[in-house]
């Protein structure tokens, strides 16, 4: 056990390894590692737990990057319970209450959080640059539906890839009877493990964010975006909409663009990824630093803050999403409320049938199609009599506009009123699939 003991201590790579026990056993830093563990992972914890219900919960939120960020979230919760819950006990305790099962099944969870938040990184990282960089293609692939297989793809790889740390980890007991959680193999057998780890995790994560992300700000910022199959039709429906709100008086509203909307979701993603990479850092230096070093770097402070910061990046997702997403943020509100998130939405449907109250649709759409049927026929016979008279043809022709245009009116007063009624009505139009996958 001395030698296990010995080899755990050279590599301490474990999020839930202890430092020195001196330290460790004082009552200040017992405090401090106490408070700001339950501190951040109860932030998180809560967080997380309300992105996924949002998501889940709400239609209009269930696009390709959210089921990412749902993954990225119950990653996050894994890492959060399984990393952050026994550092606090094995800090009040001073020793490893969770017995030999508890070390298999609590490190393999540790790792399976950590591996599948950085593939669910990647994954909507991907996503993004397909959506802005190939608009065609990302009409068949960027779907909800082939997301979700992506999703479970990520978590049974890292499964199965993460069954190695049944056999490196045991329970050990120093000299003393201390008891801990860690490593039962030497150093060179672990390394190359870890190294492997650190690559395919982490290094090559960050590198294909890098060079995803400088292509898609190269699209976003210096070049105009690439033509979309319906961009006509939405930029018609969207002057349609803003005509008929200020033909009524009312104020013109001023949908987001496109490439607005793009560079907010962007930015959000970009943050997450850049927060990723500085909070990861300080323990992954670490780590990679005493795996060569003969003699390890563990003061117990700078240890602690490293557990912090992995906690913290674990936490902190939902607090960005709440800050830089329009629709995450009232989504937030209308969960915290109890409310369903898109009731504001709605609103503006109810105070029209509350108005449909004041005229009896069944009664005014008879009549204005009485009165429509009239007109009909007076512009019928106005242009037979314009066909026949060829010496009144420009004065039958002025009557034939004055009527079309008293036409054109009772039309749009019964369709206001249709409207208002209880005939379903698909106007205004929506967006296309594309401006669907931005909102968030």
């Amino acid at each position: 056990m001395t030698e296990n003991s010995s080899s755990r201590m050279d590599t301490p790579t474990n999020i839930s390894l202890s430092p020195g026990i001196s330290v460790s056993d004082s009552l200040e830093y017992k405090t401090v590692s106490v408070f700001l563990v339950l501190l951040v992972c109860g932030v998180g914890i809560v967080g997380n737990i309300m992105v996924v219900l949002v998501v889940l919960t709400t239609r209009h939120m269930r696009t390709p990057t959210n089921c990412y960020l749902v993954s990225l979230a119950i990653a996050d919760l894994t890492v959060l319970v399984a990393a952050g819950l026994p550092n606090v006990a094995d800090s009040l305790m001073g020793t490893w209450v969770f017995g030999h099962a508890g070390c298999l099944g609590i490190t393999y969870l540790q790792y399976l959080g950590i591996n599948v938040s950085s593939c669910s990184i990647t994954a909507f990282t991907v996503e993004r640059y397909i959506a802005i960089c190939h608009p065609m293609k990302a009409q068949t692939v960027c779907t909800v539906s082939r997301a979700k297989r992506i999703i479970a793809g990520v978590w049974i790889f890292t499964c199965i890839y993460c069954m190695l740390w049944f056999f490196l980890v045991d329970i050990q007991v120093s000299q003393d009877g201390h008891v801990q959680c860690g490593y039962k193999v030497k150093r060179e057998l672990y390394l190359p493990i870890y190294l492997i780890d650190f690559a395919i995790f982490y290094v090559i994560p960050l590198l294909l964010a890098i060079v995803l992300y400088g292509l898609i700000a190269r699209i976003l910022y210096l070049n105009p975006l690439p033509n979309q199959p319906d961009t006509r039709a939405t930029t018609l429906r969207r002057s349609c909409r803003e005509a008929s709100e200020a033909g009524k008086g009312g104020r013109p509203g001023r949908p987001k663009s496109a490439l607005s909307s793009r560079k907010q979701v962007t930015k959000m993603l970009a943050v997450v990824v850049i927060l990723f990479a500085l909070l990861w850092m300080p323990y992954r230096t670490l780590v990679l630093i005493n795996s060569f070093v003969s003699t390890p770097y563990l003061d117990a402070w700078f240890i602690l803050f490293c557990r912090t910061c992995i906690y913290a990046n674990s936490a902190i997702n939902p607090v960005i999403y709440n800050a830089m997403s329009q629709k995450f943020r009232s989504a937030f509100r209308g969960l915290y409320r109890c409310q369903q998130p898109d009731v504001n939405q709605r609103t503006l449907s109810l105070i029209q049938t509350g108005f449909s109250t004041v005229r009896d649709p069944r009664t005014s759409q008879p009549s204005s199609n009485g009165t429509n049927g009239k007109t009909r026929k007076a512009i019928l016979s106005t242009n037979m009599t314009s066909k026949q008279n060829g010496s009144g043809h420009q004065e039958s022709e002025s009557l034939s506009d004055k009527k079309a245009e008293h036409f054109i009116d009772i039309s749009s007063t019964t369709f206001g009123l249709a409207l208002n009624g209880n005939e379903k009505s698909d106007w205004p139009p929506s967006n296309d699939t594309t401006d669907k996958q931005e909102n968030m």
